[in-house]
């Protein structure tokens, strides 16, 4: 009888060692480039059916604020 409250008790500790949760991390962008108009020389550029502005090898999306620099 013993041992078997020995076993009980060792299987429901080692179960509470382990969870379901999932760590998740959040973290913020390094940086954010905003340019609030575009030089005259941008090309329009269409990657994967979105919108972008190519220019001096970066590209750019428009949002409310202006132009953000964007990896492709």
């Amino acid at each position: 009888m013993m041992r078997f409250l020995v076993y009980t008790l060792f299987f429901v500790f080692t179960l509470s060692l382990s969870s379901c949760a999932r760590h998740v991390v959040v973290t913020q962008p390094a940086s954010i480039t905003i340019v609030k108009k575009l030089p005259r020389q941008y090309k329009v550029v269409r990657v994967k059916g979105k919108r972008y502005y190519f220019f001096n090898g970066k590209h750019y999306r428009k949002t409310r604020n202006g132009y953000v620099v964007v990896k492709v």
